[in-house]
C-alpha cells in the first residue's frame, strides 16, 4: 500500500472515531442522525480487548474502519494481516491488511480476520497465520473493504477479528513491508483464539441489529 492510500486510512478512522462518535455504551447509531453520511458504529467488549467499528455501505460495497485496543496487562496479537502463503504469492504485502474471508451461513454472512487452522491435505505452501502486535493500553486503527454481492442479495452480515495473548515462545518475527511488524502464528490458534464479533449489521437499513 502505498503513503497515500495509508494516509487516507488514517484520515478516515480520526473522523469515524472520533470522541462523541462511539461511547463505551452506544451500541448503534442509526443513519437519520447524520444526514451527511450513513455510518453505523458499534463496540464490542472482549477479555483484555476492545473493538470499536464503523460500517459504511454503498451499494455492493462495504467499507469497515476498526480501533482495537488492549485493555489488559500482557501484549496481545491480532490477527488482521493475512497468512504467509498470500504474502508468498504476491497476493498481500507483508503487514498491509487483507479483505477478509467469508462463510455462509444460516443466520448470515460471516466476514473473519482470524487465525485459521491447516487444511486438510496440507498444501505445498500452508497459509501460517499473521499477526500484528499490540501492547498493553495500546490502540491500533484498521481498515479494509468487502463486496457485499460475494453473499446472498439483502443477507446480514457481521465480522469477526481474532485476538490471542502475545506469547513470545508461541511467535516468530516475519519480513514486513509496511508500518506494522508481523509475526507467524501456530495453527492451533484457530481452536484457542478469542472471537470479538459484530452484532448482525442489515445492509438494507445500515443499522446493527440489537443484542
Amino acid at each position: 500500500m502505498s503513503a497515500t492510500p495509508r494516509a487516507a486510512a488514517a484520515v478516515l478512522c480520526t473522523v469515524l472515531f472520533a470522541p462523541h462518535a462511539v461511547g463505551a455504551q452506544e451500541k448503534t447509531e442509526p443513519r437519520q442522525m447524520h444526514e451527511e453520511d450513513h455510518v453505523a458504529r458499534t463496540v464490542v467488549e472482549g477479555e483484555g480487548a476492545r473493538l470499536e467499528v464503523a460500517f459504511d455501505p454503498e451499494g455492493d460495497a462495504l467499507a469497515v474502519r476498526y480501533r482495537v485496543s488492549n485493555t489488559g496487562q500482557d501484549a496481545l496479537a491480532v490477527f488482521d494481516r493475512g497468512d504467509r502463503h498470500a504474502v508468498m504469492t504476491k497476493k498481500l504485502v507483508a503487514g498491509d491488511i487483507p479483505a477478509p474471508r467469508f462463510e455462509h451461513g444460516e443466520d448470515g454472512l460471516v466476514l473473519l480476520h482470524a487465525a485459521r487452522a491447516l487444511p486438510s491435505p496440507s498444501p505445498t505452501v500452508p497459509p501460517v497465520p499473521l499477526a500484528s502486535k499490540l501492547a498493553a493500553g495500546d490502540s491500533r486503527d484498521g481498515a479494509f473493504a468487502f463486496d457485499l454481492s460475494l453473499g446472498s442479495a439483502g443477507a446480514r452480515v457481521r465480522w469477526c477479528l481474532g485476538v490471542e495473548p502475545f506469547d513470545d515462545a508461541a511467535f516468530e518475527a516475519a519480513d514486513s513491508a509496511g508500518d506494522v511488524a508481523v509475526w507467524t502464528a501456530s495453527f492451533d490458534m484457530a481452536q484457542t483464539q478469542q472471537m470479538l464479533c459484530t452484532p448482525w449489521f442489515d445492509p438494507a437499513t445500515g443499522t446493527f441489529e440489537a443484542g
